[in-house]
């Protein structure tokens, strides 16, 4: 019985492990692009309830403008959660080519 030899497999050269830094660095700026895109989406999502009338649920008042920014925000945060527009990919990426970490 011969022996066969398994053919050589070219693997790309693996990348240089990261330091805790700059693991530490690259959550940072994932984080910062989620919430620009969070704070992007709630001031979109705010002019387009701005001129809407929810007083049914709120009752209206002096109170309602604050809530109304609330839910904006908390609307923009779970747009965000659940995979968002995109915009925090492109920041991101934008971000570590500017330190210099893409």
């Amino acid at each position: 019985m011969a022996d066969i030899a398994a053919p050589a497999v070219n693997l790309p050269p693996s990348p240089a492990p990261m330091s805790a830094a700059e693991l530490s660095k690259r959550g940072q700026i994932a984080q910062t692009a989620k919430d620009f895109e969070s704070s992007f989406l709630s001031v979109m999502l705010g002019s387009m309830f701005k001129d809407v009338n929810i007083s049914e649920p709120f009752g209206g008042g002096h109170g309602e403008d604050a809530f109304k920014s609330f839910m904006t925000e908390a609307m923009a945060k779970q747009v965000v959660k659940s995979g968002g527009l995109g915009i925090s990919d492109d920041v991101a990426k934008e971000m570590l080519k500017l330190q210099g970490l893409s």
